[in-house]
């Protein structure tokens, strides 16, 4: 049996709405009722998830967990203080953010306490929709951080232009500003930048070792490429019908539903409940 589910949260779990389908949380809690612990995995921060763990009934849960900033992150629904944490080199993020700022490109910063954006654009304004407390910045570069003592957990590009971002991705590598680090896409909106090792995998399976559940026992759900990592650490890694065609690849079995169908909930059914 399959006792550790992650799944992706925006464009996995959640439909365009931002709500979990009724027939996914009916499959989860059926899963949960037979042991299997489900565990969103999400780029975003913990804070940002209470809404959806309100929705599956795990909000302030004992026991429970968030992989939170691409796997970086793991707390337990119960507690405010995270059990592990990471951060971004601090020339590194400098470096990242000025670039940034140059080109004028919407960017997300993010520390455990706050996410901070620089030139929100309303497209992007309109895309959060309140589900993350947003602090809006103008500042050119991270001086502001030496006051308010945080550190960079991760930063990210936003722009609708996937090749832009694909392109800026290859310009960066050239430069060498992102060697050694983690780099991903996410949403068909983000380039992100994550510290050397970050990846919702490696949260997996560290959460897995935690919990005492060997790999194979574990199954990942996601949509885009940072999911892939957990998809491929997973002992069952599920993409959903509306993945991109490098999740698709990289995964066991492909759903034939999409997140506002309920791609979540057919994996569980077939994988969990009828196993």
């Amino acid at each position: 049996m399959y006792r550790l589910i992650a799944a992706d949260l925006d464009e996995t779990l959640l439909d365009s709405g931002h709500h979990v389908p009724e027939r996914v949380r009916a499959a989860i809690s059926a899963a949960r009722r037979l042991g299997a612990r489900f565990v969103p995995a999400t780029g975003r921060p913990f804070a940002s998830v209470a809404g959806t763990l309100d929705e599956l009934g795990l909000l302030g849960a004992p026991g429970e967990y968030v992989l939170s900033f691409n796997g970086g992150v793991i707390t337990e629904n119960s507690r405010s203080k995270p059990l592990t944490s990471c951060g971004l080199d601090p020339q590194r993020a400098e470096e990242l953010y000025a670039f940034g700022a140059r080109h004028g490109f919407c960017m997300h910063l993010y520390t455990l306490d706050h996410v901070y954006v620089r030139n929100y654009l309303p497209e992007e304004r309109a895309y959060i929709g309140g589900r993350m407390n947003i602090v809006e910045t103008d500042e050119k570069d991270l001086g502001f951080l030496a006051q308010t003592g945080e550190h960079v957990v991760k930063l990210l590009f936003m722009s609708l232009d996937m090749d832009l971002l694909h392109s800026t991705a290859d310009h960066l590598a050239g430069l060498g500003l992102t060697e050694g680090l983690e780099v991903v896409y996410s949403s068909n909106r983000y380039l992100e930048f994550n510290a050397p090792g970050v990846s919702k995998g490696a949260g997996l399976l560290e959460l897995a070792r935690m919990l005492g559940i060997p790999p194979e026992e574990t199954m990942a759900i996601g949509d885009s490429s940072n999911d892939i990592p957990m998809i491929r650490a997973a002992g069952l890694g599920v993409a959903v019908a509306n993945a991109t065609d490098e999740t698709k690849a990289a995964a066991d079995y492909v759903c034939r539903e999409n997140n506002d169908v309920g791609g979540v909930a057919e994996a569980i059914e077939r994988f969990v409940l009828r196993a």
